[in-house]
C-alpha cells in the first residue's frame, strides 16, 4: 500500500482545483492511501468518499510570507503531517509557500512538484507573478521531480527553474467525462436561440485568458452580418473592464455574461461551438471538457502546444465567420487521452 501526501491551496473554482478533483476520482484507492491537506474549507467541487482518502484542513501561512524568501521561511516551518511517513509528497498547487512547505517538510521518499502554466510567458507578461517568482523560486531545488499539464510549458520552465536534469514529465490535465455527461443531462433554467450560431468559453476573466482579445474578433463577426450569441461562463477581477469594452464595441445583444455556474456542462451542451483566445495557458483543461461534448473548437493558433492533437485558428473571426451549426454531435469519451494520463500520473507516483 502506497502512502501519498498531496498538498493544494484549495479547492475553490478553478481549473487546478478542477484537475486535482478528477485526478483524486480516478485514483485506485485498493492500492494506496493519500491524504490531501488543504488550507481553505470552501469546496466548490463534490470529492469522493474512500476510507483510504483523507481530506485534513490547515491554517493557511499569513500573506506577508510571501515576500519572504522561501529559504527563509523554510528553517521555521514544521512538518504539518504530524510526522507520518510517505512514499511521495506532492505540492499540487506550485503557487503557494503552504504546499511546497508541507511537501518538502513530510517525511517523504520523493517530493514532486506540479507545474499548471507556461512559466516563462507568465513571466513576462504578469509583474505580481514575477514579484512573487523573486521571493518563491528558492523552493524548486527541493523537489525531486516535476509534473508539468503539457508538453509546451516543460522547455520554458527548464530555462527559468534551473532544474538541471530533474525529471519533468508531461501530464495533461484528467478529464472526468463521465462526470461530464451525466451533469450535462440536467436540467437548466437557460435555453439558447437554435437560430442562431451559439459559441462559449469559459474561464477566468483575467489578463491571461484573453477575452478582451476576443472581443474584437467578436465585432468583425457582427459586422460581417454573422447571426450568432457569445456566452462566457464565469467570472474575474477584469469583469468590469470587460462589460465596458462589450458595451463600447456595441456587442451587448450578442456577448452574455454567465458568471460562475456550479455545473456549465448543460450551458455548454447546448451550444454549437467553443472559443478561447488565451494569451497564454499550461493546458486549457476547459478545451478538453469542449471537445468531450462534442463541441467545435476554435482555438488561437498560440494554444496548440499546450494541447497537442487540437489544431488552431489563424484568423479567428474568419474561422467564426465559415462555421457551420453542427447537425448532430457526438461525445467523445477520450478514453485513450485519459488513460495515458493515469499511465503517466502511476509511473510519476510511484503506483504501479
Amino acid at each position: 500500500m502506497k502512502r501519498i501526501a498531496i498538498f493544494q491551496s484549495d479547492l475553490r473554482v478553478g481549473g487546478i482545483q478542477k484537475s486535482l478533483v478528477n485526478i483524486l476520482n480516478e485514483i485506485d484507492y485498493t492500492k494506496c492511501a493519500v491524504d490531501v491537506y488543504l488550507f481553505d474549507r470552501e469546496c466548490f467541487f463534490d470529492l469522493p468518499e474512500h476510507e483510504n482518502l483523507s481530506i485534513r484542513f490547515l491554517p493557511p501561512m499569513p500573506r506577508w510570507n510571501r515576500l519572504v524568501y522561501f529559504d527563509l521561511l523554510l528553517p521555521f516551518a514544521r512538518d504539518v503531517t504530524g510526522g507520518k511517513e510517505y512514499d511521495v509528497a506532492v505540492d499540487f498547487n506550485s503557487y503557494r509557500n503552504e504546499c511546497s512547505i508541507g511537501a518538502i517538510k513530510a517525511n517523504a521518499k520523493k517530493r514532486v512538484m506540479w507545474v499548471h502554466n507556461d512559466v516563462e510567458i507568465k513571466l513576462a507578461h504578469e509583474p505580481k507573478y514575477r514579484v512573487l517568482w523573486h521571493f518563491f523560486q528558492g523552493k524548486i531545488r527541493h523537489f525531486d521531480a516535476f509534473a508539468a499539464v503539457s508538453p509546451g510549458i516543460i522547455d520554458g520552465f527548464r530555462r527559468k527553474a534551473k532544474i538541471g536534469d530533474k525529471p519533468v514529465v508531461s501530464i495533461p490535465n484528467h478529464i472526468d467525462t463521465g462526470e461530464i455527461f451525466r451533469k450535462a443531462a440536467l436540467p437548466v433554467d437557460f435555453t439558447v436561440d437554435g437560430g442562431r450560431l451559439n459559441l462559449c468559453s469559459m474561464g477566468r476573466i483575467c489578463h491571461q485568458k484573453g477575452y478582451d482579445l476576443l472581443m474584437p474578433e467578436l465585432a468583425k463577426v457582427r459586422d460581417a452580418g454573422r447571426n450568432f450569441h457569445f456566452y462566457l461562463i464565469g467570472d474575474g477581477p477584469d469583469r468590469p473592464a470587460l462589460e465596458a469594452q462589450i458595451a463600447s464595441l456595441g456587442l451587448t445583444d450578442h456577448v452574455t455574461l454567465l458568471g460562475n455556474q456550479a455545473n456549465p456542462f448543460p450551458y455548454m451542451d447546448q451550444m454549437d461551438g467553443f472559443v478561447l483566445t488565451s494569451r497564454y495557458e499550461g493546458q486549457g483543461m476547459v478545451i478538453w471538457e469542449a471537445k468531450a461534448l462534442g463541441l467545435p473548437l476554435y482555438i488561437s493558433k498560440n494554444l496548440e502546444p499546450y494541447n497537442p492533437g487540437v489544431a488552431g485558428c489563424g484568423d479567428i473571426a474568419a474561422a467564426l465567420l465559415a462555421a457551420e451549426k453542427p447537425t448532430q454531435k457526438s461525445y467523445d469519451d477520450l478514453s485513450g487521452y485519459n488513460a495515458a494520463i493515469s499511465a503517466s500520473i502511476r509511473a510519476l507516483l510511484e503506483l504501479s
